[in-house]
């Protein structure tokens, strides 16, 4: 794939430390497959996944 994400996909990048957060929202970045800073992974956009990177603001990004 090229520099451009397919539609129906949405890409999520971690710009947050998990240190400090409680367990749900360090299983929530788990649940988005994401483990290091800085780390972006494509996902499906679903309402699942919309409502994971919801669940913590502070720790993710949606990137273009």
């Amino acid at each position: 794939m090229g520099k451009q994400a397919a539609s129906g996909k949405i890409r999520v990048k971690l710009v947050g430390s998990v240190i400090g957060c409680n367990q749900r929202q360090r299983a929530t970045v788990r649940g988005l497959g994401l483990r290091r800073i800085q780390q972006v992974v494509e996902r499906d956009d679903t309402q699942a996944v919309r409502g994971m990177v919801a669940k913590v603001p502070h720790l993710v990004s949606i990137v273009e």
